[in-house]
Formats: structure tokens, C-alpha cells, sequence
């Protein structure tokens, strides 16, 4: 594994950890882009590179993205001459990147102080791992709802071995929030990357496959925040029945090849695919060549995550929040870690 030394910025002392690509596609995100870029210029430690694409878009983000660029050497600008879509964009960046660990990072979302110094350390003294992941917040803007994901895992940064992982999705506190994983390349390159014909299944696929494959670590604070867009292209998605279980048959299909046989017996062990709902479940009982991945430890997690879903999709957002509260999933906020690390 090689290291770097993390270049200061703004007076900051330089830091040893491994070398880290950013790549932030963008379509139309104007609006968010000083956000989301500043969050990760402005990060203790310091990736090597943050390449941003902007995908033909027709609001302004050229000139948001060019005026960082020239304000920050750190930031590598390109464009796609067309409309191609998140996954050929951040597939490029891919390509692109020359880190030995990778961060693809949604233009509309943002870290917090410390995300990438906590991430990196632990990776560094983990290198087996394939990923690292920390608690996100999910705030919907539109509901007012705001949750956690990820909390309860483990009390302290830590290494999670395949077998421990089984352990957490056994006890149902087990999630790996995908817009705070820090890939190690070479691992996620072991899955196919992102492949894109599995669409919003990608990530879960590359971070599963890979993290029940070599382990992953965790860091055990809200880190993150995933904003919730209510036209995001998984909404879009999932609204088209058809085409969300024809996703979902690939993904089995994927998990179901030779090369995934250890992978999913821990995912069938921890009842893992719980997190697709009930088309899931529709779709493993019609199936029988899939049946045995219906565990009552499956079942348990796919009921109670179905009926949190339809809580959350009828009910005042207020009621929503108090039992998340309750649940567990709303011990401290982003905005709340962020406010103790100042003291």
C-alpha cells in the first residue's frame, strides 16, 4: 500500500494516510455544488485528487465547478460533451482516478469535519479491508423526517471481519450508508466496479460483495449527510414495478455466480437483502431457485423494515421522528456531532 502526505491546506498539518481520489459527478446541481465542495476541500486531511465531472449540465455548475478549480489545484475539471448518467459519469471518474482508495461523492450531498482524517486512519491500520463506512444522516427536506443510518453498529472505530458483519445483520444493526464508504480500488475493481445494468443496486452489490469478501471497517459517528431528493432516480425507479423487480432478479443473479458462493451464504446468514423490502420478498417466494434465502432472521428484518417504511410514508413527521427517536435511529444528529467536536 502506498502513502502520501496529505498536502495542508489553509495552515493545516500534514497527515500520513493513504492516497485518496474524490469523484463528484454532477448534473444540474449548481445550487449544491459550494456545499458539497467546500465540505471536502475544507477536510483535515486532504485527498490527492477530487475529480468532479459535470455531466452537460444546462444550469450553472460549469462556473461553480471552474471558480473552485481555479481556487483549489486539488480539483481536476471534466465534461461529458452529452447527458450520459450518474453511473457512466462516476464509471469515468473510475478511469480517471489513481488513488489506492476512492470516494464517489454525490454533488448533492456533503461530509462532515473529520470524515475523511477518521476514515483514512482506520482504513490504514485495516488495509485488508475493503471499505470504510460511518453513520449517515438521512434528512428528507420535503417530510421534514431526518434519520439515522448506521447507528448501533459497534461502539468504536473498528475492523469488521465477514463474520462479524453476519453477527451485526443477525442482531439487526448492521447498514453500510452508501454515500460514506471510502472504497480501498483495488477491491472494488475485484467486483466490476459499479456495474451499471444493476442501476440502483450498484452500490449495494460492490459494497457487499467486497465487504463480505475481505471485511470493512466503521466509524461509529454521523460523519455524513444524504439528502433525500423526492425525484431522485431511485423514487423514479421504484415507482416502475417492472423495472425494479427485472433490477432485483439481476442482482440475485449476480450474487448467485460461482465466484459470490461464499458472499452469499453470509448474506443469506444475516438476512442481508431484507433492506429491498417486500418486492424482494414477492420475488424469492415466486423464485424457488431463490427460496433458500427466506431465513426467519430475512423475514424478521424485511417485516420491520417494511412497516418503519410505511410509518414514515403516512405519518405526520413529527410522530415519524419521535419514534425513530425511539428506535434507536435518532440518538445524535449530524448537526449535534457537529456542534459537540466544537464544544
Amino acid at each position: 500500500m502506498i502513502f502520501r502526505l496529505a498536502e495542508p491546506y489553509h495552515g493545516r498539518k500534514a497527515v500520513s494516510l493513504p492516497r485518496l481520489s474524490v469523484i463528484i459527478p454532477n448534473y444540474n446541481h449548481a445550487h449544491y455544488l459550494p456545499r458539497s465542495l467546500t465540505a471536502i476541500v475544507q477536510q483535515s486531511a486532504q485527498p490527492m485528487e477530487i475529480i468532479v465531472i459535470d455531466d452537460a449540465s444546462t444550469d450553472n455548475s460549469v462556473e461553480v465547478i471552474e471558480s473552485f478549480a481555479a481556487k483549489y489545484p486539488v480539483i481536476r475539471f471534466y465534461r461529458n460533451e452529452i447527458n450520459r448518467g450518474s453511473l457512466f459519469t462516476v464509471s469515468r471518474g473510475l478511469d480517471l482516478a489513481s488513488g489506492d482508495y476512492v470516494l464517489a461523492a454525490a454533488a448533492d450531498d456533503e461530509v462532515l469535519p473529520g470524515f475523511l482524517e477518521k476514515s483514512l486512519r482506520l482504513l490504514g491500520k485495516h488495509p485488508e479491508a475493503a471499505l470504510s463506512a460511518t453513520i449517515t444522516e438521512f434528512r428528507e427536506a420535503h417530510t421534514g423526517v431526518h434519520w439515522l443510518w448506521g447507528a448501533g453498529i459497534v461502539e468504536s472505530p473498528t475492523y469488521l471481519s465477514p463474520a462479524r458483519m453476519v453477527e451485526c445483520e443477525r442482531k439487526g444493526k448492521f447498514y453500510i450508508p452508501p454515500n460514506s464508504v471510502i472504497f480501498r480500488t483495488s477491491a472494488l475493481g475485484e467486483v466490476g466496479n459499479f456495474i451499471s445494468e444493476l442501476k440502483f443496486c450498484c452500490d449495494w452489490y460492490a459494497m457487499y460483495v467486497a465487504g463480505f469478501r475481505h471485511g470493512i471497517c466503521f466509524v461509529p459517528e454521523p460523519l455524513a449527510i444524504f439528502h433525500v431528493q423526492p425525484n431522485s432516480y431511485y423514487h423514479k425507479i421504484r415507482r416502475d414495478k417492472a423495472e425494479y423487480r427485472r433490477v432485483l432478479e439481476l442482482l440475485l443473479e449476480r450474487l448467485s455466480q460461482s465466484e459470490n458462493q461464499a458472499v452469499l451464504g453470509f448474506i443469506r446468514e444475516g438476512g442481508s437483502l431484507f433492506i429491498y423490502g417486500i418486492p424482494m420478498l414477492k420475488l424469492l417466494v415466486s423464485r424457488p431457485e431463490y427460496r433458500h434465502l427466506i431465513t426467519p432472521t430475512f423475514l424478521r428484518k424485511n417485516l420491520s423494515h417494511s412497516i418503519k417504511l410505511f410509518l414514515k410514508n403516512h405519518s405526520p413527521a413529527f410522530l415519524v421522528n419521535s419514534y425513530l427517536k425511539l428506535s434507536g435511529n435518532r440518538k445524535t444528529t449530524a448537526a449535534q456531532s457537529l456542534q459537540n467536536q466544537h464544544g
